[in-house]
């Protein structure tokens, strides 16, 4: 029985950065999510490093760990505190926020 990831884009007030997200597992892309949508990915169970990008914006690369027949689940949004936002225009992997649930 695969693991499940499940991944959900929201915020909470304004969100500049309101774009789809690309969802990278593992260095491959399996898939876009819309803003104020939940996604589910079936994966194996192991060890996975998890990103989301928006052309140049990305979050920071998370990895975990996850067991056969379980859910992790992260929540990715474009908003961020104004000094990490103006920030971002330098860094582009500081532009989204990827955080477990």
């Amino acid at each position: 029985m695969p693991a499940t990831l499940k991944l959900t884009h929201k915020a909470i007030g304004v969100e500049i950065r309101r774009g789809t997200f690309d969802v990278v597992i593992d260095g491959e892309r399996v898939g876009s999510i819309e803003m104020n949508d939940t996604i589910e990915i079936p994966i194996e169970a192991g060890h996975h490093t998890l990103r989301v990008r928006n052309g140049r914006n990305l979050s920071r690369t998370l990895t975990f760990e996850v067991g056969e027949g379980q859910v992790v689940a992260f929540r990715c949004t474009g908003k961020r505190f104004l000094p990490i936002f103006l920030v971002s225009f330098v860094v582009p992997r500081l532009a989204l926020s990827l955080r477990p649930e």
